[in-house]
């Protein structure tokens, strides 16, 4: 195989993914922050060994825009993230070899030749095809859209829903391994992974209008969610936008009266007075008390949770909460979240209604 050298991402992506790498906003500040600049060649990171490599913003950027692209409400984008991690350490250029198979396994996710052209050929994932090219699977984009097609094969494998355990056990020994006791250890070390991956700021918090000063309480400021994309999406899931609500969840975010309540008098989130159920029929009413709801989340226990646990926590209540299965609702949630994101880029606004 000849050797493949990467010095730039304009080497190993077209023009149109290193547009959208620059449009992501967290690459943006990452690369403008160590002197890139739009309409120059881009640097790839370098390990101490001189291996080009993706940092995790730039990682996670391009695991999101693949899922969004492809495989949205099907595939996490963390778990393409956690599975880079360990398969290579996003190292473009990794390389394994085993003897026992006599297979090579190659880039960021660390598919095989033989994988990769079964995907395209008799699976139709032809987005990013190799053209019987192996060494185009050391190309960033290539290699997590294919990686992302396994795993979606995976997931439905014999035609079962398989768990996210499965998914990935299955990806590092094959379908044979499993459950096999083999693939348990590489299992905890994804969800160790998993959890330290960087996540979208999504529940910046701002002080409550009318809230107890913490000078007057002796306690920390009373904290809320300022009006973002996350509420238009959790409002797009849990009430389809009706401003009445849908089934027992009251208003466009759902909150019940008694939350609604226990918000107002014990928290101090008073911006709002609610009376009655019918007054969390209001949009700007059921707004701020599931801002509230969701800040209060963010804190529980007094640990500061992440995104997931918040979205799963906030439609089916902080005990019920699995972080270790990617669920349905936490993709609704992606799904939603990611159209309210385009509409932002583009309106500069967030439409509830």
């Amino acid at each position: 195989m000849a050797t493949v050298s990467f010095k730039y991402w304009n080497d190993c992506v077209d023009p149109q993914d290193l547009e959208a790498m620059w449009t992501d906003p967290d690459v943006r500040a990452e690369w403008l922050n160590v002197g890139e600049t739009m309409g120059s060649k881009v640097h790839l990171s370098r390990d101490p060994d001189g291996q080009p490599y993706l940092t995790q913003t730039e990682m996670k950027a391009v695991a999101g825009i693949i899922v969004r692209r492809h495989f949205i409400s099907q595939i996490d984008s963390d778990m393409l993230c956690a599975i880079a991690e360990l398969e290579s350490g996003r190292q473009t250029l990794a390389t394994q070899y085993n003897k026992k198979s006599k297979d090579c396994t190659m880039g960021i996710m660390q598919i095989s030749p033989k994988t990769a052209e079964w995907l395209v050929r008799d699976l139709s994932y032809q987005n990013y095809g190799v053209d019987g090219d192996s060494k185009l699977l050391y190309k960033p984009f290539v290699n997590v859209y294919l990686g992302a097609a396994y795993l979606m094969w995976l997931s439905n494998f014999e035609q079962i829903e398989r768990s996210e355990e499965f998914m990935v056990r299955a990806y590092k020994g094959g379908i044979k391994k499993a459950t096999h006791k083999s693939t348990k250890q590489y299992w905890k070390k994804y969800l160790s992974v998993k959890e330290t991956l960087p996540t979208r700021k999504v529940f910046e918090v701002a002080p409550v209008p009318n809230a107890p000063s913490a000078s007057a309480t002796g306690d920390s400021p009373k904290k809320g969610i300022t009006l973002t994309t996350v509420l238009c999406a959790i409002a797009e899931i849990v009430s389809m936008r009706f401003v009445n609500g849908v089934g027992q969840r009251t208003g466009l975010m759902g909150i019940d009266y008694p939350t609604a309540c226990w918000l107002y008098k014990d928290l101090g989130y008073k911006g709002y007075i609610v009376k009655s159920v019918e007054d969390l029929t209001y949009p700007f009413i059921s707004m701020y008390f599931g801002a509230a709801y969701m800040a209060w989340l963010s804190e529980y226990e007094g640990r500061e949770r992440s995104p997931q646990f918040v979205v799963q926590a906030y439609i089916s209540g902080p005990q019920n909460v699995n972080l270790q299965e990617t669920g349905p609702l936490w993709l609704k949630f992606q799904e939603a979240l990611s159209r309210y994101e385009d509409t932002k880029k583009e309106q500069n606004s967030c439409p509830i209604l």
